[in-house]
């Protein structure tokens, strides 16, 4: 198993979106075309996050990286807090909140420690998305989110999916979980782990969401060209097909 220090290592190197713009990096122009990209890609996130219903509230989000969903909590008016292993992330995400004019708290750390750095808060919402399956003992995570989240608060995490188109093509040697090769830690996932992993907290909603359809030598030339087989699928079957072979669990859970 790799430790904590392989996993910064890796994400330093290549933060996860970082190449979703051409544009200069840092600008404000890099930043419109990252979130764009992203949503474009995943327009699942804006659903499953909610900005607009945690106006006011305190929001913890874990695992921030460059800040995408991070800026649209603060855009919303929620008091957020983002917590990151990756120095390079969240100098980014830093940088992000300087562009736009936008307030929030920055936390350099281990999401397994979280409450060594925020022992005396408690959070409406901790949210976190693709990040938790990355560290080496999950489970250590949701302990900790349990300790500063509020007793009516709401965990909103999403995880990988072992039951999923994604992971059949991992496992055929097709692909891999990360844009970038050899990700130190990759856990998938299915309902009943899911009911173990969150054993503090009582699990309200378990949604598969989003396949990613594009062929990957034109998008990384960002051109959005499908794969044959998705451009001949009707919508309505390759959403039927995201909703059963999701890549994302996007999960909703309260504390017991």
């Amino acid at each position: 198993m790799s430790d904590i220090n392989q996993i910064r290592n890796y994400w330093d190197r290549r933060p996860c979106n970082i190449r979703h713009s051409a544009a200069e990096v840092g600008s404000r122009e890099y930043f419109d075309e990252v979130e764009s990209r992203k949503y474009k890609v995943e327009p699942h996130i804006p659903q499953f996050a909610q900005f607009e219903r945690w106006r006011g509230k305190r929001v913890l989000e874990v695992g921030c990286g460059i800040g995408t969903d991070a800026v649209n909590f603060a855009r919303a008016g929620a008091d957020y807090t983002g917590l990151e292993l990756s120095g390079v992330s969240l100098e980014l995400a830093r940088r992000r909140f300087d562009v736009y004019g936008l307030n929030g708290r920055f936390i350099l750390g281990d999401a397994e420690k979280i409450s060594e750095y925020l022992d005396d808060n408690k959070f409406d919402l901790i949210y976190s998305f693709g990040v938790i399956h990355h560290t080496p003992n999950p489970s250590n995570v949701i302990a900790e989110a349990r300790k500063v989240i509020k007793d009516d608060g709401e965990l909103r995490i999403m995880l990988y999916s072992r039951n999923s188109w994604k992971a059949i093509m991992i496992e055929a040697g097709f692909d891999q979980p990360e844009a970038q090769s050899e990700c130190p830690v990759a856990f998938t996932y299915d309902e009943y782990d899911i009911h173990n992993l969150l054993a503090g907290f009582k699990v309200i909603s378990i949604q598969p969401e989003h396949i990613f359809p594009y062929i990957v030598e034109e998008y990384v030339k960002y051109r959005y060209e499908l794969q044959p087989w998705f451009k001949a699928m009707p919508p309505a079957m390759f959403t039927a097909l995201e909703k059963r072979l999701g890549w994302h669990l996007c999960i909703v859970a309260r504390p017991r």
